[in-house]
């Protein structure tokens, strides 16, 4: 489980990253990116958001699980100072309930090289 300083928990830190960061997406997840300066400190931070449209509860948290196991897996491939938002689309629980982690994972690489579609502001 990630510290508390490697995750967004306020709306402004996940607002901030929206507005200003950059997005890229795929057939089960929009990964933004927001890198931060200097003065704000080292290290990568996560926020998830995973809508009602993906199922109940129970399925929500078990994305939620799978997206940060997958992220923290692929630390090595993060870039320093960054913050991240994931956001799930409706269609990933199908992909958990069929490749797991591995599955999750292979859609956020593919968000980190570009995706297939990509705004920079």
């Amino acid at each position: 489980m990630a510290s508390k300083r490697r995750r967004l928990s306020r709306s402004g830190e996940f607002d901030r990253v929206y507005r200003d960061g950059s997005s890229h997406a795929t057939r089960y997840l929009v990964l933004y990116t927001f890198p931060r300066r200097e003065e704000e400190g080292e290290g990568v931070r996560l926020g998830v958001s995973v809508s009602r449209k993906v199922g109940n509860a129970v399925d929500r948290n078990r994305v939620k699980r799978a997206l940060r196991e997958a992220f923290w897996g692929l630390s090595e491939k993060l870039p320093a100072r960054h913050d991240f938002v994931i956001v799930a689309r409706a269609e990933i629980d199908d992909l958990v309930e069929r490749e797991g982690t591995a599955g999750v994972a292979a859609s956020l690489e593919e968000a980190l090289a570009g995706g297939s579609k990509g705004r920079s502001t």
